[in-house]
């Protein structure tokens, strides 16, 4: 007996198709970024953060594109790799080739990641357990000092409420003054860290409207990314990026006027003198 496909299935298939007709969705534009940070210590002055978010693997975004993503990123020679969350969109049969892709991410200071609302929608055990089965580091409300003076810290997805800043920044042992790299899926969070000591937060979640018609400055943006959609900004005493991300929704495979991204931040000292 023949089942007939759910409207899902329907909508899924059709999105399938409509996304092969923009070829520009998998055109990766490499944004540099520098940053002078006043407490940065000096050993680490010239650092180079690769930020990657919104991988999104599905059969709208094939592994075949995340091992280009992940050759880029390798050619760049960063010195550290930050992953801000949704590894996967709506299957959680893609956590494992994901993981498996991004397991060729190589940089001497670390790889560390954090997950995003599609991650706790599909299976956030299984895209956890995924990451850190390569080796990539996974902070869930948590943080480490990468170098004396300077943190990298991870909160666990804040649209569907698991994101406990006041724990986590109450558990860090850190010195006043020390340089406190946040991560985070959505970047509208941003209005609560600013009164926290924390330097500079990345973040994606919005894929900097992934759609953007003329007239309009966006199409659409998720609940926690619409203020702060895109790019540098000031929030306070706060640094935030936030990136337009790799991937795209496999309900809305297009990409128009707003390519995927790969993030390239340098950070430096304030020179003396």
């Amino acid at each position: 007996m023949r089942l007939k496909p759910t409207i899902k299935t329907i909508v899924r298939r059709g999105n399938f198709i409509l996304g092969h007709l923009n070829p520009g969705r998998f055109k990766l534009s490499i944004e540099r970024v520098h940053l002078t940070l006043p407490n940065l210590p000096p050993a680490l002055d010239g650092l180079v953060i690769a930020h990657l978010s919104d991988f999104h693997h599905s059969a709208v975004v094939p592994r075949s594109y995340l091992d280009e993503v992940v050759a880029c990123c390798n050619a760049l020679q960063p010195d550290l790799i930050v992953l801000t969350g949704d590894f996967v969109a709506a299957d959680p049969r893609y956590a494992d080739p994901c993981a498996e892709a991004l397991a060729a991410l190589t940089a001497p200071r670390g790889r560390f990641a954090v997950l995003g609302n599609h991650d706790h929608k599909v299976d956030a055990r299984r895209v956890t357990e995924a990451l850190r089965g390569v080796g990539i580091t996974v902070l869930l409300n948590e943080g480490e000092e990468l170098y004396p003076g300077f943190w990298v810290v991870g909160l666990d997805d804040a649209a569907r409420k698991h994101a406990d800043l006041p724990g986590t920044m109450a558990r860090l042992q850190n010195a006043p003054g020390d340089v406190v790299l946040l991560l985070v899926h959505e970047p509208d969070l941003a209005d609560e860290v600013q009164h926290y000591p924390v330097t500079l937060q990345l973040s994606g979640h919005s894929h900097g409207g992934q759609i953007r018609l003329p007239l309009l400055t966006y199409f659409t943006l998720p609940r926690l990314g619409r203020r702060y959609w895109r790019g540098l900004r000031r929030v306070g005493s706060l640094w935030l990026y936030t990136t337009r991300g790799v991937g795209m929704s496999d309900l809305l495979p297009l990409r128009l006027n707003c390519p995927p991204e790969l993030t390239l931040l340098t950070l430096h000292t304030i020179q003396e003198g």
